[in-house]
């Protein structure tokens, strides 16, 4: 079962409160996602552990329920 864009957000934002989110669907299909993910808890953090921050708040959905995900991410400037 896919997850919804509005169920990664929500996971998303419940682990960084003060991230901006967006999230894209990018084939229309529920399973290939692409996420912005802008917080404040990843300043000074290299891009991999930014992502594997992002992975951890998805709970173990990804590559099961969530097939795809194309993440960025960044502190705020």
């Amino acid at each position: 079962m896919a997850m919804q864009a509005a169920e990664i957000e929500a996971m998303i934002q419940e682990a960084f409160p003060d991230a901006t989110i967006e999230i894209e669907d990018l084939r229309g299909d529920g399973d290939h996602y692409a996420a912005t993910v802008v917080s404040q808890a990843f300043a000074g953090k290299s891009r991999v552990a930014q992502h594997q921050l992002v992975y951890k708040a998805l709970k173990g959905k990804m590559g099961g329920e969530l097939h795809a995900l194309a993440l960025t991410t960044r502190a705020p400037a």
